[in-house]
């Protein structure tokens, strides 16, 4: 399936035209970098949508996995270039969208919520499987929520990507925590990716649910009660938030803080938590109240979407067969692993 998918999409994107002679050009700081295609030589491995303000720490479904090399020389983002701050309109812009991998309390059939617990040993795996998926797609800067299980699931996921560039936390909390990790190499600058750290993509808080057994739960309270609780859109549980609260507060941080980053050129990943991303794929795809209370992320599993002309267009997961469709029709994309292919021969 695989070897076919290869040579399918080989021929998609000669005929299509994303594939030439003439290579391909991008300044990287003070450095230029020519590359040029070997023949027409390219790998094609898949892709397939109550506030609680911790502050302190800040760190979506579909299964495979792939194989990935490192480079060590410098390959940037083909669709980064813009003039006076704005893309191209034939940009296509990467959103990577991922729910963290299992946590403890995952494990123990707990409600979670705001409570900030790390992952499993499986959900260290999830992350990492995340990672190979999405070893292929540039990166520029990443988003996570607060809590830890969310910091965790990126920096594992970076740690697969073929471009080798290092997450690093930005510490804006006061002057004194800007200044002591400031960064005074502007090579190491380029090797790195800035990752934000947002409340505001925190999970649902789950109020006085929180730390209770699932099961205990709605034995106690019965299931009709459990399920409008956890699956209904404007009714919160005690004390806590309905995804109606939660999406209020991650749609308006995604629109005032991510997608300007996407209108400038830079692709983005978010790690966050099942409802703070609902609430964004909603947005993203136009979901009704009623639309998104069905729909279900899995853990490490990662969603793409391309950014292009001021409109969202989901891709699904990268990872398998399926990586064929997605490169087939994002030329972008094509380009960036048809580089970092070129950079291992």
């Amino acid at each position: 399936m695989v070897a076919i998918a290869f040579h399918q999409t080989i021929g998609t994107l000669h005929s299509q035209g994303f594939l030439n002679n003439s290579g391909f050009h991008h300044e990287f700081g003070n450095a230029s970098v020519k590359l040029i295609p070997r023949g027409s030589k390219v790998n094609v491995g898949l892709l397939k949508r109550g506030s609680c303000n911790s502050g302190k720490r800040s760190f979506a479904v579909i299964q495979a996995s792939t194989a990935h090399t490192s480079v060590s020389g410098p390959v940037s983002s083909p669709s980064s270039n813009s003039t006076n701050g704005s893309p191209k309109k034939s940009n296509e812009i990467a959103l990577i969208l991922i729910r963290h991998g299992e946590s403890l309390w995952n494990e123990k059939n707990l409600f979670t919520g705001c409570v900030d617990v790390p992952l499993t040993r499986k959900g260290v795996e999830e992350a990492l499987e995340a990672g190979m998926r999405i070893s292929n797609i540039p990166i520029d800067m990443i988003y996570t929520s607060a809590l830890i299980r969310s910091q965790m699931t990126a920096m594992l996921a970076m740690t697969q990507h073929r471009r080798k560039k290092v997450p690093i936390i930005m510490h804006n909390e006061s002057e004194q925590a800007k200044a002591w990790s400031q960064i005074y190499s502007e090579d190491t600058k380029r090797q790195s990716i800035p990752v934000i750290a947002a409340w505001q993509l925190n999970e649902r808080m789950y109020g006085e649910l929180q730390g209770l057994n699932k099961q205990e739960t709605a034995d106690r309270y019965g299931k009709e009660q459990v399920h409008e609780w956890r699956r209904s859109y404007d009714i919160p549980p005690p004390n806590g938030e309905s995804l109606e609260m939660c999406a209020e507060r991650a749609v308006a941080y995604f629109r005032e803080h991510i997608e300007p980053q996407l209108l400038s050129g830079k692709h983005i990943m978010i790690a966050a938590h099942g409802n703070s991303l609902r609430s964004i794929i909603m947005y993203l795809d136009k979901l009704t109240s009623q639309e998104v209370i069905s729909l279900e992320l899995s853990t490490g599993i990662p969603m793409l979407y391309i950014f292009k002309e001021g409109k969202f267009i989901r891709r699904g997961s990268p990872i398998g067969p399926a990586e064929a469709g997605v490169y087939a029709y994002t030329k972008s994309l094509a380009q960036y692993r048809q580089k970092l292919d070129d950079m291992l021969h």
